[in-house]
């Protein structure tokens, strides 16, 4: 028998950001009782909080679920690692940091969806509601929230080089990226706080942990929800390994990201039917679109050896230079190991016909074959680049009834012509930038792809050899005003009452850009949309 752990209000699956988020605004009324899932344990590992320790969070099964996609066409036949956090903070604690809202576009175009209430103007001052920006309060900057964004604490001369010769091939320089446009070049902003990462666990669960009607169990992984009379009514999970059950009265809320909660519902008869009944799964729901329409964001890493500057690979390549960056951090809180995986963005466009950019840079003084490998031993740059609004769709499903099997996982990456037309077209756009007059004194030869491929065709099949996912997972419990869609503009989970889905999955489209801000956001959002309908319940009662 599974151990009985109580009765609340709201039961929240998973403590990524939007878990966090939702932890801390539903439990500010004492008279609720809040239980918050994390499958994870507590954040207590050094590594979390050092910026630069994303190297020894990712592909470390302490803070990451190792997931894996399947052998991918558009790749060449490789499979790539998927992290996804598994501790206190979820992504936010493992992620690259970069706060990046994504464009006014992306939102008013899920409003033009059929999405009521998710246009630009309408979920601007959610984001302004989390933030504490490091420039104070604006019309579009918010200084009272939870969310610490700040500047990058380095600087190095290469970076310079890049963002001036971007300025040559016609991109020009912008203050910020986070106003509704993020046309341009500059820094990414970041949420840390004096060099140190400010993951949605210290910067919304630490600060309430302490109040009474708030419960946050580790080691608690969701093997099922419960579903009586056609309501979500609570939560099956093993606690350190034992199976327990917890009950919620009001709303069972799913926030255990793109890959986790399309997964718990299908392993809770959710899903595709056919595909469920398949596989011994009794299904309660026929919602075949749970799990589809995943996207993600495909970064092409472009590396070029350079000469006559510092990066990172040559300063980390020695016992000299790694104390040095050890006591910059140690006495400054500055220097490569408050650094975020990227550092300088620049958002343009891949063709004249673009409304606003669809390529977005991560630009780092360093190379490498993939994070969690030693840097290559010559001194270089990498230009990484992404295709902001890919067509290509994916999905995520079981791969069997088993709770402790790994999903499959296939974003169907480079599928569509449309994506190996814009690959093709960043990539030439990124040897048009290494060719400017700005990084001629320090003579960039192409390391990766190599300048053998050169026609359309040569350089769609180099894409497939050095893309890579950027970990931007979305769109898998797509929001719409459809009945085929898996949430409603509420994000009520459709034909099911007392459950809801708030995270990256319920996108309809992929934001342009990174996707912390947005997943904030939306539990933002989420969090007054469940408190105005308890309200309107309780007015009717």
């Amino acid at each position: 028998m599974p151990t009985d752990q109580g009765d609340y209000d709201y039961v929240i699956v998973g403590a990524g950001p939007a878990g966090c988020v939702l932890a801390n605004r539903l439990s500010a009324n004492p008279a609720s009782r809040v239980l918050l899932l994390e499958a994870g344990g507590r954040d207590n590992y050094i590594w979390i909080h050092i910026p630069v320790g994303y190297l020894y969070c990712i592909g470390n099964p302490r803070t990451d679920w190792m997931f894996a996609t399947e052998a991918e066409a558009g790749l060449g036949g490789r499979a790539l690692g998927y992290p996804r956090g598994r501790v206190l903070g979820g992504c936010s604690a493992i992620n690259g940091m970069i706060y990046m809202r994504g464009q006014a576009r992306d939102y008013d175009l899920w409003r033009q969806m059929g999405n009521p209430g998710w246009g630009w103007d309408d979920v601007l001052p959610y984001f302004r509601r989390s933030e504490n920006h490091f420039a104070g309060a604006s019309e579009m900057h918010g200084a009272e929230g939870e969310l610490r964004v700040e500047t990058q604490r380095l600087s190095w001369p290469i970076l310079e080089a890049v963002q001036q010769a971007a300025e040559q091939c016609g991109i020009a320089r912008t203050a910020d990226f986070n106003r509704g446009t993020n046309e341009g070049s500059a820094y990414f902003e970041v949420t840390q706080q004096r060099g140190t990462r400010f993951s949605a666990a210290r910067a919304f669960l630490k600060p309430v942990r302490a109040r009474a009607n708030l419960r946050v169990l580790t080691g608690a992984e969701a093997t099922r929800l419960v579903i009586r009379d056609g309501r979500a009514t609570g939560v099956e999970f093993t606690l350190n390994g034992a199976p327990a059950i917890a009950r919620a009265a009001g709303e069972v809320l799913l926030t255990a990201g793109a890959i986790g909660s399309p997964i718990l519902l299908q392993r809770s008869g959710i899903g595709d039917a056919a595909s469920l009944a398949a596989m011994g799964i009794a299904p309660l729901l026929d919602r075949p679109e749970v799990g589809r329409n995943l996207q993600d964001h495909l970064q092409l890493r472009l590396v070029y050896k350079i000469s006559g500057t510092p990066t990172l690979n040559a300063l980390a390549s020695s016992w000299l230079g790694r104390a040095r960056i050890g006591l910059d951090y140690a006495l400054r809180r500055r220097g490569p190991m408050t650094m975020a995986p990227s550092q300088l963005g620049i958002f343009t466009r891949s063709g004249p016909e673009k409304d606003t950019p669809d390529l977005q840079y991560h630009v780092q003084p360093l190379s490498l074959e993939k994070f969690g490998e030693d840097l290559h031993p010559f001194p270089a740059f990498t230009a990484s680049v992404c295709n902001l609004r890919p067509t290509s769709r994916g999905e995520v499903r079981l791969r069997d009834a088993s709770p402790g099997s790994k999903p499959i996982i296939a974003p169907h990456y480079l599928s569509t012509e449309e994506d190996r037309r814009v690959a093709v077209a960043a990539i030439r756009l990124t040897r048009a930038i290494a060719a400017a007059p700005a990084l001629a004194p320090f003579r960039p030869q192409e390391f990766k792809p190599g300048i053998a491929a050169q026609t359309d065709a040569e350089l769609a099949a180099a894409a497939g050899q050095i893309g890579t996912t950027i970990f931007h997972p979305v769109g898998t419990c797509r929001m719409g005003a459809d009945d085929a869609s898996v949430v409603d503009p509420r994000l009520r989970v459709r034909g099911l009452a007392g459950l809801r889905v708030i995270d990256a999955s319920i996108m309809p489209t992929i934001t342009s850009g990174n996707t912390q801000a947005p997943v904030v956001m939306i539990a933002e959002k989420a969090a007054a949309l469940i408190l105005e309908d308890a309200m309107t319940q309780a007015r009717a009662a």
